[in-house]
């Protein structure tokens, strides 16, 4: 960590990956975590999940906790297209309380719940039946998707390519490992994605594609849309793509797709981030892609992930 770069606020600090300074590193104190857990006490995970209004209740927490100034960052952030993604971690002293139990993953819950309401509003997610997932990647997998499967890379995407709701961030975070060899999440911005003027100048860039998904996710439909959706406020394209799930309808569509996916792949500029238990990644969906390392073997392998994805309510 660069010490000249970094910037201190109440509660806690920020500074750019090492590998890549679009990526915020925001730690948080010690203290603020206390003060959090202290004055979250009473709501409970059952209670936040029945009463969405408490959600909301946790998020200021959070916020008061750093004096109103992490909420203000984190949407400069988000809304910031050169930096919109930031990795929320404790600090070291934090980390080392830390102790796998139903109890913390529950805090886990509240924590990463107070941050994606300090950016916006988390989608329902059908898989979990919850506004939130949570889901086990074990040693052995026989899903129908890649999201559990541990001994294959898990290709660059972007969420939400399959519902009908905005997916404009993603929130993916660690709440227990054990036996974990590799398995580091993947990420690219599509600025940084060196053959983007190819593929969006193509005749098919903006034409739709059917998407649809595999039984687990319980969606019930298809949709269509293009790739590159919509342009930012700057004219700057955004992207939905996802290996798994698009459904060509004719050859072209489907060399389109496969040469798009090889081209991501194959991008020096995707680099890895190592989450720690208890941290959160937070990443513009519509500009960042991601994804994961594949896993090293073990029988005893196990990691609990959590995941919301949503809208932003403050643009």
């Amino acid at each position: 960590m660069s010490i000249e770069n970094t910037h201190y606020y109440h509660g806690f600090h920020v500074t750019p990956h090492t590998e890549n300074p679009r990526l915020q590193i925001v730690t948080i104190a010690k203290a603020t975590l206390e003060n959090f857990i202290e004055n979250t006490r009473d709501f409970g995970l059952q209670a936040v999940e029945y009463k969405p209004f408490l959600r909301y209740a946790v998020a200021d927490k959070l916020d008061q906790a750093c004096n109103y100034e992490l909420g203000k960052l984190l949407n400069e952030i988000m809304q910031d297209r050169d930096r919109a993604a930031f990795l929320l971690e404790a600090d070291e002293s934090a980390q080392a309380d830390f102790i796998d139990s139903d109890e913390q993953r529950d805090l886990f819950v509240i924590l990463s719940t107070a941050v994606s309401h300090l950016i916006g509003l988390p989608n329902f997610d059908s898989m979990y039946g919850k506004y939130y997932a949570r889901f086990t990647v074990k040693n052995e997998d026989n899903s129908d998707s890649y999201l559990r499967q541990p001994h294959r890379r898990m290709e660059l995407h972007n969420d939400g390519t399959y519902v009908n709701e905005r997916t404009d961030f993603v929130l993916m975070m660690k709440m227990d490992e054990k036996n974990m060899e590799m398995g580091d999440s993947l990420l690219l911005h599509i600025d940084d994605w060196k053959d983007l003027p190819y593929f969006y100048n193509h005749s098919l860039a903006k034409q739709d594609i059917v998407w649809t998904t595999p039984p687990s996710k319980n969606i019930n439909y298809q949709i269509e849309h293009p790739i590159f959706f919509e342009e930012d406020k700057n004219g700057k394209p955004h992207m939905l793509f996802i290996d798994q799930f698009a459904c060509p309808q004719r050859m072209q569509e489907g060399l389109y797709l496969h040469q798009m996916s090889e081209s991501l792949e194959n991008e020096d500029n995707c680099f890895n981030i190592r989450v720690k238990t208890g941290a959160m990644l937070v990443a513009q969906n519509h500009c960042w892609l991601h994804g994961r390392d594949k896993f090293i073997s073990n029988p005893g392998l196990k990691r609990e992930l959590l995941r919301q994805r949503g809208h932003f309510t403050n643009k």
